[in-house]
């Protein structure tokens, strides 16, 4: 199987990046890594080896990016006004720098937005904001709205709330979305999402499902047996939805 490791400073982040691409051809696939998850983690849980046939044929190719979720939402050493500003730095490092490097490397047009859990949140967040630059959305046990604590899970921004958040949380922005352009693309793409019934994110993707409909924006939701969250599910579900 084709492995590349890439490396490059980025302007975006002031900071230098990492990245793993795997697969010679085919549709690109955005991967963004669990929570505080590194490039390398979607080759360490045993998820590239799940799509061997699929990348090996050509039908795929993985750009495995890194995170700075520690630098951002899960950063308890700075302000929440810091963190969200950070997350908007690594957008912008995924849109302006591996987007772009993905298409030197791969002409083909078809690009997917892909994670899990947190990750999950990443991929569906980035395409809902920009959904001129995807064709589809592959999102397995995310949660999408950081601000509010679920279950073990505490909120990401210690209670406090601005625009810049609410537009970073798709289940708050996208049901007041009314940009008929923008609503004109969300309406093209192919969107899956997956959950487990016992997922404490559940509700959270019931309401992004909810919102879907309201918009009619196609998608599916796939309610899986039990929690579903860890590496063994999501490596079944890479096979049957990516």
């Amino acid at each position: 199987m084709h492995r590349e490791y890439h490396k490059w400073f980025s302007p975006n982040l002031n900071r230098d990046m990492e990245l793993l691409i795997f697969g010679h051809a085919g549709a690109r696939v955005l991967v963004f890594p669990t929570r505080r998850g590194r490039f390398h983690e979607y080759e360490d849980l045993g998820l590239v080896s799940a799509l061997t046939e699929q990348l090996e044929n050509g039908w795929l190719q993985l750009f495995c990016v890194d995170s700075v979720d520690r630098e951002s939402v899960y950063n308890r050493y700075t302000t929440p006004q810091n963190r969200i500003r950070r997350h908007g730095q690594y957008e912008r490092y995924i849109l302006n720098e591996v987007l772009p490097f993905s298409r030197l490397k791969n002409s083909q047009p078809f690009m997917i937005s892909h994670g899990c859990s947190l990750g999950a949140y990443h991929a569906v967040n980035i395409a809902l904001r920009n959904p001129q630059w995807f064709d589809k959305i592959v999102a397995f046990s995310g949660r999408y709205n950081l601000s509010e604590p679920v279950a073990e899970f505490r909120g990401l921004f210690d209670d406090y709330y601005d625009e810049e958040i609410y537009f970073h949380s798709p289940n708050h922005f996208l049901p007041n979305l009314a940009d008929s352009a923008v609503l004109e693309h969300l309406r093209r793409l192919k969107i899956v999402m997956t959950i487990g019934v016992e997922d404490p994110f559940m509700d959270s993707n019931v309401s992004l499902s909810a919102s879907f409909a309201s918009k009619n924006i196609n998608h599916e939701m796939h309610v899986w047996n039990g929690r579903a969250h860890e590496s063994n599910d999501w490596q079944k579900m890479v096979q049957l939805y990516l």
